[in-house]
């Protein structure tokens, strides 16, 4: 046994296993508690964070190898670029949960910015009264903030439709423009597959990426830059 424990310390006991009770009523123990679980939350988002990113660099690294495959020469197959699109889908649905995870800790965050450090530089009604029930309650279940739906909705507005619409033009010009001469129902078949047939199937897989991008949906997600109230030092561009 360490000599700094003493002789009498029970693990078992409940004094022992509670052993951050007492901060929980204790206003000096508390604040000295909190910058450190405040650092360590910091660090889970930003960790998840970079994650995100790493999808979106290898989904960008994906679509531009399509790229250089499909124009290298007008015998490149352009069916490349429909593969970029299937690729950029699945980066996509990885994107998705990562997202919904990265803002699991990015409301934790927000959560202790509003309610604790805003009061520090002005003091006023937390955001949240029971602020610290939910953090807690958070902390023994984990859950995730966002749907599905939502999260697939804001990373296709902000990052992948963008993509996409890239991928779309770059494919219609090399089925109509990129050969003269070449008709493009020929050009874009991929292998039995009739080219009007693939043209239908990704005018359908545009017109359901559209309407998850634009079709309205409750917003869950914290800690975005919208709505905010417009300061003497703030801007709504």
């Amino acid at each position: 046994m360490s000599r700094d424990a003493p002789s009498d310390f029970d693990p078992e006991r409940r004094e022992a296993r509670e052993v951050a009770a007492e901060a929980a009523t204790d206003r000096s123990e508390f604040l000295s508690l909190m910058p450190h679980y405040y650092r360590g939350e910091v660090s889970q988002m930003s960790t998840r964070l970079d994650r995100l990113d790493l999808s979106v660099d290898w989904a960008i690294a994906v679509i531009a190898a399509v790229f250089a495959l499909s124009f290298q020469s007008a015998e490149s197959p352009p069916y490349f670029l429909l593969i970029g699109m299937l690729a950029a889908t699945m980066f996509l649905l990885f994107d998705v949960r990562r997202y919904r995870t990265y803002d699991a800790a990015r409301s934790r965050v927000r959560m202790i910015e509003e309610n604790v450090f805003a009061n520090v530089f002005s003091p006023g009604e937390p955001t949240l009264r029971n602020w610290r029930d939910e953090i807690a309650d958070d902390l023994r279940k984990p859950t995730l903030k966002v749907s599905f739906r939502e999260a697939l909705s804001r990373r296709l507005k902000r990052v992948y439709f963008p993509l996409f619409s890239v991928l779309l033009v770059a494919w219609i010009f090399r089925i109509t423009a990129f050969v003269p001469g070449e008709d493009w129902r020929e050009t874009a078949a991929v292998s039995d597959v009739p080219g009007v047939v693939v043209v239908a199937l990704v005018g359908l897989f545009y017109l359901v990426a559209l309407v998850l991008t634009y079709w309205p949906t409750p917003r869950r997600a914290k800690g975005e830059f919208h709505g905010a109230e417009v300061g003497e030092w703030k801007t709504d561009k």
